[in-house]
């Protein structure tokens, strides 16, 4: 076969030389193998859009390794920052668990608009002019001292997770769990003897604290709050070690010691917070104290004096002893409501839209909910001044009877004949007619009153006087000024007689009342008269009356 022979829609073949396509082949291969490095370090120095973008901004977020802080890097909003440093921190430690990326293989890379550093060909970070500005050093400074930081991050990261760290950090931890348990004993023990020693010394010598008569604070009170303060040392001093203890145990290994530093930037955080605070409301804090305890001595004072009025020792003209108590009440309550107006703008945080907004909130739902109360409250200083009753009267409010045994501002307790507690509030009292009982019955004694029908054929003066008889007959009435009998009405079948007696005694009533009708029924079957109440119907044959016989009929005595 002639390979020289064209073929028809072939190339010519070339013969003793190589063929042109052949030369462009080693050409393109030599070509792609010089720039595929080039490519390749392109690649490697240009801006990672999505994890270096910065914007012209600076909000910063930390980048940390085991709970430490390496350092700082800036990004367009807080969010871009925070994942711009969590980028950081996952190639970091990406680079830490590899023990075959040297740490000498860090370096800086000075581009035009970064800095970028790398291990090898891989990227770390970039250090912008952004970075550089918030540090006020220039931007390579700054790239150099954060590689520095990083291999010292990555060299602790790979020697606290060495079996030999780990093992002695496992002892410092049971040597730190055995000492906490014998402190903790050791300060239980303490405080326990504490406590008795203060008592067996101290706690007889204790005494009330006096002004003049009047007791300003109880022995046992005074000891009670020894004990409280004592027991409050001893709780701080445990919560202080229980937290120096997790704190130094949580930060022995590199798994929990992020949480352990937060665990510590927690607790110290609100009280560096409550302290920075406490320090700036100072002066107000103490202005506000003062004023407590001018108020409070203040009103001491009063309470003193309307107690002497109370007591007697005092008189002011007009004045009653029963309008003591409810006149200091009411100059205390004024004197805190003018204490906390002007109290009210050196509070530390009243000017804040929270502080105003809780304010009106609770004052809307007192004056929305809180109708009835200061109903009740206003009605009960009227009645005191109104003087309508005092503790210990017999008063009838609508049906309701019984003795006063506590006024207070909201209701009034009565106790009734049936040995029962009735509340009842002030508004009610106010609103409705009271009867008082005890008020005249010392004075001019109390008109007790019952009424019997008789029929027309009793002679009055025979009926009057079995009536007044039946009066003498009943112990307990006043013989001065003596009973008396009404002829309320003249009905259509009988007579109403109405007996008027006099006691001095409202508590007896309805024993008087049981015995005054016991002896009118008594004396009239006697006398052989029929009492014709409550109703009549029709002439009986024989008198409706208890004959002698039959008055102590079985089983009565």
């Amino acid at each position: 076969m002639n390979l020289g022979k064209t073929l028809p829609g072939k190339s010519r073949p070339w013969r003793g030389a190589a063929p042109p396509h052949f030369w462009r082949g080693i050409f393109l291969l030599t070509f792609a193998m010089l720039i595929a490095p080039i490519g390749a370090a392109a690649q490697v120095l240009q801006p990672n859009v999505m994890d270096e973008a910065v914007e012209t901004s600076d909000s910063a977020a930390s980048v940390e390794i085991d709970g430490y802080v390496l350092f700082s890097v800036r990004g367009g909003t807080a969010d871009q920052a925070r994942r711009r440093a969590q980028a950081i921190m996952s190639r970091i430690e990406e680079i830490a668990r590899d023990n075959a990326v040297s740490i000498e293989s860090l370096r800086v890379f000075d581009l035009r608009d970064q800095t970028k550093i790398l291990s090898d060909k891989r990227l770390v970070m970039s250090v912008f002019d952004l970075d550089a500005r918030a540090e006020g050093i220039t931007r390579t400074a700054l790239a150099g001292a954060f590689k520095n930081r990083i291999a010292r991050a990555v060299q602790d990261y790979r020697t606290q997770r060495t079996r030999p760290v780990l093992l002695r950090n496992s002892y410092y931890a049971g040597g730190a769990s055995l000492a906490l348990v014998v402190v903790l004993v050791v300060l239980a023990w303490v405080f326990r003897r504490l406590n008795a020693v203060l008592e067996r010394r101290y706690k007889a010598r204790m005494k009330d604290v006096l002004i003049q008569s009047f007791h300003i604070l109880e022995a046992e009170d005074l000891w009670s709050a020894l004990r409280g303060a004592i027991g409050t040392v001893h709780v701080l001093a445990v919560l202080a070690l229980l937290i120096g203890y997790l704190h130094y145990v949580l930060g022995l290994y590199p798994w929990t010691r992020p949480f352990g530093l937060h665990f510590l930037r927690l607790i110290l955080g609100p009280l560096e917070t409550i302290g920075t605070a406490t320090l700036a409301a100072l002066p107000n804090l103490i202005f506000i104290l003062i004023l407590v305890l001018i108020v409070r001595y203040l009103l001491k004072m009063t309470r003193l004096f309307f107690g002497a009025v109370a007591l007697g020792r005092v008189r002011l003209a007009g004045f009653d002893r029963e309008w003591a108590l409810p006149t200091y009440k009411i100059i205390r309550l004024f004197a805190i409501a003018i204490a906390v107006v002007v109290a009210y703008p050196y509070i530390p945080g009243s000017d804040s839209a929270a502080f105003k907004g809780v304010s009106i909130f609770l004052g809307l739902v007192l004056s929305l909910g809180s109708t009835s109360i200061i109903g009740n409250l206003i009605a009960g200083y009227t009645m005191t001044y109104r003087r309508a009753f005092r503790i210990g009267d017999r008063i009838k409010v609508k049906d309701t009877v019984g003795d006063v045994v506590e006024m207070r501002l909201l209701e009034t307790h009565l106790r009734s004949i049936k040995n029962e507690e009735i509340v009842v509030p002030n508004t009610v009292i106010l609103n409705n007619e009271v009867v008082n009982y005890s008020t005249l019955a010392t004075e001019r004694g109390l008109i007790l009153h019952t009424t019997v029908g008789i029929g027309y054929e009793a002679p009055w003066r025979q009926v009057e006087a079995m009536l007044l008889q039946a009066a003498e007959r009943t112990p307990g009435l006043l013989r001065t000024p003596p009973p008396f009998v009404l002829k309320s009405t003249l009905g259509d079948f009988c007579v109403l007689y109405e007996l008027n007696v006099y006691a001095d005694d409202p508590s007896s009533m309805p024993r008087l009342y049981s015995r005054l009708h016991e002896n009118i029924l008594d004396i009239f079957n006697e006398q052989g008269v029929q009492i014709m109440t409550p109703a009549y119907v029709g002439d009986p044959s024989e008198p409706k009356i208890v004959p002698p016989d039959k008055r102590f009929a079985s089983p009565s005595a």
